[in-house]
């Protein structure tokens, strides 16, 4: 189907081969968007890309639950059931993998929230899309058709159990820009299931609040990066990282000190006045590259968590396994635990378990 064609026939297709799930029980949890649990986990990077599209480790849900959390952020690209040129063709057998990822939360006591780090459009990581998101009309009609779909497909699962985060850290665009492309898709959302839990990163890689948003009803997931000479020292994919001193806490940046009490003027204070206007804030991604001393990160990590926990927010490291997490992080000033064959940082288990 070429893309003309896709934008005269997207209104009329039916969302098809949807799984049966359950009816919103008693035991629910009723939830809306201005105040959200302090769920604390993790991102789970099995289909962040094309590139891998695994299926989700039950492990990593069961794993999460017994070390005492509760949250697995989902990175989804949509190029991983539907192909770029072809955005009305899903590939149910991936899309059961997926569904088999909410069963694991389900089973784990662990809350699902189903982002698109990729949707038809916009990716905040190459390669660029072949439409623009912010601007494409047949781009913005293909990701709310896809949110369509997402929500007709697991309607009827409590808001305890499953949210959405329709958009992965939209860059620096025009805040009415991003209000009008999250209204469509928040319609998109709403017109199959009226109550599902949303959330809307905030702008500038999801570090500035939109108050834009507020009518709307969605809560907003902000970032815990700063400072990224912590966060992201020797990231090989930020440019020039490499070259930057290493890093202290607190980090002496020219004139200008960055600690504790930075982060809360610049980094609290302005989600803090959005939560005043009825919107529930999360911490979706946040976490420290694996080449940052340790001692820094867990002083740096200390700071975060206490702030975020005296703001009632919950967060969700970036990842459980892997150069940001608590298992595999391949540090080399760490001395790990073993856990089921993995590596374990028990020092930083034991500071997040914490808060």
């Amino acid at each position: 189907m070429n893309r003309r064609e896709f934008l005269k026939t997207a209104a009329g297709v039916a969302v098809g081969s949807m799984i049966a799930m359950p009816a919103v029980g008693k035991g629910a949890i009723k939830m809306d968007a201005s105040k959200l649990p302090r769920w604390r986990g993790f991102n789970l990077l099995e289909k962040f890309n094309d590139r891998h599209n695994a299926p989700f480790r039950e492990s990593d849900f069961e794993w999460m639950a017994e070390l005492g959390f509760d949250f697995a952020r989902l990175p989804l690209s949509y190029r991983c059931w539907a192909d770029v040129n072809d955005w009305l063709n899903l590939n149910e057998d991936v899309l059961k993998e997926i569904d088999q990822a909410v069963e694991f939360g389900r089973k784990h006591g662990v809350h699902v929230n189903i982002n698109f780090h990729r949707g038809p459009g916009y990716c905040v990581n190459p390669p660029k899309e072949p439409l623009d998101l912010w601007s494409s009309e047949e781009a913005l009609e293909a990701c709310a058709f896809h949110w369509g779909h997402f929500a007709e497909r697991y309607k009827g699962i409590p808001n305890d159990q499953v949210s959405f985060d329709l958009l992965n850290e939209p860059a620096r665009i025009p805040e009415e820009t991003y209000v009008r492309v999250v209204s469509r898709l928040v319609e998109a959302i709403r017109a199959q299931d009226p109550e599902r839990l949303i959330v809307a990163d905030g702008l500038s890689w999801g570090n500035v609040p939109v108050h834009g948003l507020a009518k709307l009803g969605v809560a907003q997931s902000t970032r815990g990066y700063a400072p990224m000479q912590i966060s992201h020292y020797r990231a090989s994919w930020i440019g020039g990282s490499d070259k930057w001193q290493e890093p202290t806490w607190p980090l002496k940046q020219g004139d200008e000190v960055v600690d504790r009490e930075w982060l809360r003027k610049n980094r609290i204070e302005p989600w803090k006045a959005l939560e005043r206007e009825g919107v529930g804030v999360h911490v979706g991604e946040w976490g420290a590259f694996r080449h940052t001393p340790h001692e820094v990160v867990l002083a740096w990590m200390k700071d975060c968590l206490e702030l975020w926990k005296e703001a009632g927010w919950g967060w969700a490291m970036w990842n459980f396994r892997g150069s940001f997490g608590i298992l595999d992080s391949e540090r080399e000033d760490v001395k790990y635990e073993d856990f089921r064959g993995h590596k374990l940082d028990r020092k930083m288990l034991e500071l997040v378990r914490a808060y």
